[in-house]
């Protein structure tokens, strides 16, 4: 996979990170996890994650909306994924017995080849917090974004205290 004609050359990243808890609500169908714009995110010198889009499209709440949690690779390359995610302890009576998270392209169905997830993980909790760091290898293009998503089994919603989301984006020959 050559790389995009006019890109800067060598290595890009972008980093986000979001501490706001958000409330996950139970079931088999994966949640987004949103992420905030401009100073509140630590790095995003190349453009990945921006509240105007590269489809035009503007995000008015990162808080309230999907897009928020996406990030649009800046050039075609081998991208490294990196995440973090940290759970609320389950409740008592029908709390947790497994939490799941994915990475995924096109999870808004945006492109013509929408919802191709990877590296999805379903894990049973430990005793004390749930921390987790997951990292994996693909393939990314412009114009088709990544998501993390998360969903659990507890019959409640749960809080997703803690996350993060990183792309780092070398060439390919």
């Amino acid at each position: 996979m050559a790389t995009d004609a006019g890109a800067a050359p060598g290595v890009q990243v972008c980093s986000l990170k979001v501490d706001t808890p958000q409330l996950i609500a139970p079931g088999n169908t994966y949640k987004i996890v949103r992420f905030p714009f401009g100073a509140a995110e630590p790095t995003d010198g190349f453009g990945m994650h921006q509240a105007v889009q590269p489809d035009g499209y503007v995000v008015g709440d990162w808080a309230t909306d999907d897009r928020s949690g996406l990030i649009w690779p800046s050039k075609a390359g081998w991208g490294h994924l990196h995440a973090l995610i940290q759970w609320e302890a389950a409740g008592g009576t029908g709390g947790y017995t497994e939490l799941r998270d994915q990475y995924v392209r096109d999870p808004l169905a945006l492109t013509p080849h929408p919802d191709d997830t990877t590296a999805t993980e379903h894990r049973t909790p430990t005793p004390g917090g749930q921390y987790y760091v997951k990292n994996h290898g693909i393939f990314v293009t412009p114009g088709t974004p990544l998501a993390l998503r998360v969903t659990h089994n507890d019959a409640n919603p749960r809080l997703l205290t803690l996350a993060e989301f990183k792309l780092v984006i070398h060439d390919a020959a």
